[in-house]
């Protein structure tokens, strides 16, 4: 009887194991057709790649998605408008000088910018400015020079009205204007202020010093002394053919030498 008992128990475990595979042969692996359901059949709680969602990848999250919340974006405002700032400036780089401060523990290095400003049809500008690294010491001197930009009347657009001196503690400045194709014959801080004030033609001569601040405000002297033909007539109530008809010259000529000035 025991035997017997024995090989029915065999007999069902049998049956119950060949069943068990046939229904797993059967039963077909749920795979996704599209991306979108792959998506829809992951684990919420499981990032793109199955990993789990942890602070390790909000970071990437957030560099993925382009709102300006990182860096990145305000890096990009700054640069644009960075850009519409410069729109239509010149900005020259005249000198740079390594300054020092002694304090107690020592002396702190730092730098000093000379930055001449323009937009090159009449209207210039120079700053300084100090920090401890050269990018910002340009910046701030940038920003100081298009703050206090000065307007000069030009000649045809090309040249000064007139020869003028200016002076600045031992520097002394001439400037001179010229015919057309002579260029600008300056030197050094002198050349950047008419590059970027628009002349094409001067004639100028440096005396006394080599400091480039003080030739600058020298040159900054003799061109605040500029003035046009428009602006005397204005200041005397009389036209303009009217003062350039002096010397001889015709009143055509006068006419057409006044409707060729331009400030």
């Amino acid at each position: 009887m025991a035997d017997e008992n024995k090989t029915e128990e065999k007999t069902e475990e049998k049956v119950v194991t060949a069943e068990t595979e046939t229904a797993v042969t059967n039963e077909e692996p749920a795979v996704a057709d599209t991306p979108s359901e792959a998506a829809a059949n992951q684990d919420p709680a499981q990032g793109a790649e199955g990993q789990p969602r942890g602070r390790g990848n909000r970071g990437g999250g957030r560099g993925g998605n382009d709102r300006g919340r990182g860096r990145g974006g305000r890096d990009n405002r700054r640069g644009g408008r960075r850009e519409e700032e410069d729109d239509g400036i010149i900005e020259k780089l005249v000198h740079i000088n390594r300054v020092s401060k002694t304090v107690k523990g020592g002396k702190r290095f730092g730098f000093a910018a000379l930055v001449v400003v323009g937009d090159g049809s009449g209207r210039v500008g120079f700053g300084k400015g100090k920090a401890r690294e050269v990018p910002e010491a340009i910046q701030k001197a940038t920003a100081a020079a298009r703050k206090k930009m000065i307007r000069v009347p030009l000649k045809e657009g090309r040249t000064l009205h007139h020869d003028g001196n200016g002076r600045f503690g031992a520097g002394k400045v001439t400037v001179r204007t010229a015919p057309p194709g002579t260029g600008i014959i300056a030197g050094g801080p002198m050349r950047a202020v008419f590059e970027s004030l628009g002349v094409a033609d001067v004639v100028t001569k440096s005396v006394g010093t080599s400091n480039p601040y003080n030739m600058i405000r020298a040159t900054f002297d003799a061109l605040t002394d500029q003035t046009s033909p428009k602006s005397v007539a204005q200041r005397r109530g009389k036209k303009v053919a009217d003062l350039l008809g002096r010397g001889g010259a015709s009143e055509a000529e006068a006419e057409a030498d006044a409707a060729a000035i331009a400030e």
